[in-house]
Formats: structure tokens, sequence, C-alpha cells
């Protein structure tokens, strides 16, 4: 275990360059002087080493239902153990989470190690720990070190994620993370530069998780005005299907004013309608909407058309698979169910 005053990141996750580091984190690839920390704010330069600044200091613990994450196709109808710190290599203005993400100041009343958050985890009963709330991305050294016990456990470990993990790090998750719910916040490059103040990569980064193995289902928060015009849906159902297989669940999720976008009214019903009927036109099977009252949240079989998993809110009210398989047909349904 590391020191528990100063956590180094493993050396494989930044460079020397110079009288600078290269952290290797994400994609921003910050460059850093002695004393300077990322634009995540939680990743310091401290004397030619990174330092993860949030390693066992989690300002967000919760036990959750795994379809809240929201994962759909991933032992429905158990619980996660939840967490999160402060921080993020984003700037959403619309952010859930800011009062948490867009800090950097630690709270390190809260201490808690991964053998700490593993024996929580196994006290509830919860089959996965996910790293959350916050962008897991800038805390990965923490959440690795995490996961890798919880592992030993036979607890599974998921990301709900941005998508703007570096390279390495999406390779080093293979036999680590078992699964990730990404936001593919729009189709537009200068968006996520303008807007996001982050590069547009999470295209890359889907591919790359869907090549090393890790269960992906992918969630767009539709914002009106921003990407809920027809061709930027159209473009994002056609890069799932295209790049990650029809079988890919999409999340469409509905707006509601927070932070600093305030100026803009929820996403209309209709709005997400049409986003469902632009999915399904691509050939996507499983696709769901939710932050709204009657979301269409059920699974249904893409064989013989029944539904398999039935969901109010985020309770399962009927389960008819049997190791995964459609009870009425014997399909296989994608996902990981036990």
């Amino acid at each position: 275990m590391q020191n528990k005053e100063k956590h180094i990141v493993l050396d494989k996750f930044y460079q020397k360059k110079g009288d600078k580091i290269k952290c290797l984190l994400c994609r921003h690839y910050c460059e850093l002087h002695e004393g300077q920390t990322g634009v995540c704010g939680v990743n310091k330069n401290e004397g030619g080493r990174l330092v993860n600044l949030v390693y066992g200091h989690p300002v967000a613990l919760h036990v959750d239902p795994i379809e809240k994450k929201p994962l759909y196709h991933f032992l429905p109808g158990t619980t996660a153990l939840s967490i999160g710190t402060v921080g993020c290599n984003m700037q959403c203005s619309f952010c859930q989470n800011w009062q948490i993400s867009q800090t950097s100041i630690v709270d390190k009343s809260y201490h808690f190690m991964p053998e700490d958050l593993v024996n929580l985890a196994s006290k509830h009963g919860s089959k996965t720990i996910a790293y959350t709330y916050n962008e897991p991305t800038i805390f990965y050294p923490y959440a690795r070190d995490t996961a890798l016990i919880a592992r030993q456990h036979g607890i599974k470990n998921v990301f709900v994620t941005n998508g703007i993990e570096s390279e390495e790090v999406v390779r080093d998750m293979k036999g680590i993370i078992d699964a990730a719910n990404v936001d593919f916040k729009a189709y537009d490059e200068k968006y996520y530069r303008r807007a996001l103040k982050a590069p547009f990569s999470v295209r890359e980064t889907l591919k790359l998780m869907k090549k090393t193995g890790l269960w992906v289902e992918v969630t767009t928060l539709i914002i009106p005005g921003i990407n809920d015009d027809d061709a930027q849906l159209k473009a994002i159902a056609g890069f799932i299907a295209r790049e990650l297989g029809t079988e890919t669940p999409w999340h469409l999720s509905a707006f509601h004013p927070d932070y600093k976008m305030t100026d803009r009214s929820s996403t209309p019903i209709q709005t997400l309608e049409k986003a469902f009927e632009i999915a399904r036109k691509a050939g996507l099977k499983f696709v769901y909407t939710g932050n709204v009252l009657y979301g269409k949240t059920t699974t249904y079989c893409p064989s013989c058309g029944q539904a398999v998993i039935e969901r109010q809110g985020y309770r399962l009210t009927a389960y008819r698979l049997t190791d995964g398989k459609c009870n009425y047909c014997q399909t296989l349904i994608p996902g990981i169910w036990n």
C-alpha cells in the first residue's frame, strides 16, 4: 500500500520532460512544472513526481442501484458502492455535481483507503464499486488500487466517465475495470473545445474501451439548442452502430437547468421521442430514455420482441432472463448478468 500521506502515482502514468512532468491520466496530457497541478486541480508535480491529492479522500460515498449509473445490461437489480472526489477535467456549464466537480479543495477529514471501500461494499452487499459523481479518470490511481482489491473479493468495478481518459489509462483498465458508462455529449469537436474546455477524444476512448473488452453503455444528455438537432443525433447514433455495435445500449437523458446553464428549458418529451426513433433507425437494439417521469426503460429481446427486463424508476419489476438468455426464445442478450 502506498504511503498514506503522499500518494505517488505509478510512474507509467507520468513522464519526466526536462524540468517538467507530463501527466498521462487523461487526454489533456498536462505538462506540469514543480508545484503545479493539472487542469483537474488534483494531480500535482511534487519533487518531479506526480501526486494524486484526492487519494483516500472521497467526498461522495453512497450505495446506489446500478441502474442509476445508468447501466441497464450490467448486473441489473444489484447495488453499487458509488464514490467520487473533488475535481474534474471538464468545465461543463450544466454539471449536476458542480459543487464537487468544479472545486479542487480536498477535505482530508474524510479518509477511506482502498481496503476500507472494499469492506464497505462487502458490508452493504454491493456487487460493484462505481467510480462516479465527478470524473474518475482524475483519481484513477485511487480507483485502480481499490478495484484490484475488490476483484479479489468478487466485486466488480465500473467507471461513469466523460470519456477523455488517456490511451494509457484505458489500456491499463483491462482486467481491472469491468464496465463503463460514457457520456457522449455532442458530435461537435468545437463544442468540446470551446464550451467544455476539453479535447474531443470520446470517440477514440469508446472504440478502445470496446477493443479492450469493457462492457460499454453510452449516455447523451440532450440539451435544447446544443445537441438536439437531427444531424447531431444521427451522427452519434451512426457512430455507436458502426464503431461500437448495434448491441451497445444508448441512454438518452433529459436536460434540466442547473449550475451555469439556467437560460434554457428542460428537454421536451417530443425531443427524446425523436432521438429514440433516430437511434432505432440507425439499427440500435437497446435504446432508453431517462431523467423523465415515464421514460422508455424496458429491455426487449431483439429476436422475439418480448419484454425481458422491466423497470420502474431504478427498480426492477420483472426479470425474464436465464443466464443472460431470453426466457421466451433463448436469444442471448448482450451484457454482464452475473
